[in-house]
């Protein structure tokens, strides 16, 4: 098996997507007006408008209503980061802290209120773990 995607369900994918773009650095491949993904060495990120899940199911998932998963990107500074995107991403749901696990971490939530979690390795036990992954 191989971890493809984690996909994002909005009412409002242009603007998620232009979100996730300025955050990532990545720009998004635009399939269809409602569905685009942004991909990453490692994984992808794709975001699609509600309309989409009638092909699956309708009514099966349901736009900003997640209270549950966190989206993480490991990044190289996450102190810098967070310098450069304090005015986009406004209200910060925990400033850059040094984690009991080795990460330091910081946690905000996107324009649908999707938690994200960018963080950097710090301690030498979660270096080594995210460094084995490369």
């Amino acid at each position: 098996m191989d971890f493809v995607s984690i996909r994002i369900i909005t009412d409002a994918a242009r603007r998620l997507v232009t979100f996730y773009e300025h955050v990532t650095g990545v720009a998004a491949t635009w399939y269809t007006e409602d569905f685009a993904e942004l991909t990453t060495p490692s994984c992808t990120l794709a975001i699609a408008h509600r309309r989409t899940m009638e092909l699956f199911a309708a009514g099966a998932a349901h736009p900003a209503d997640n209270r549950s998963v966190i989206l993480e990107f490991r990044v190289s500074d996450v102190d810098a980061e967070y310098r450069k995107l304090a005015p986009v991403i406004g209200k910060v749901v925990q400033e850059p802290t040094t984690m009991p696990w080795g990460n330091r971490s910081l946690l905000f939530r996107d324009p649908d209120g999707n938690l994200v979690n960018y963080f950097t390795p710090v301690s030498p036990e979660a270096i080594k773990k995210f460094d084995r992954l490369r």
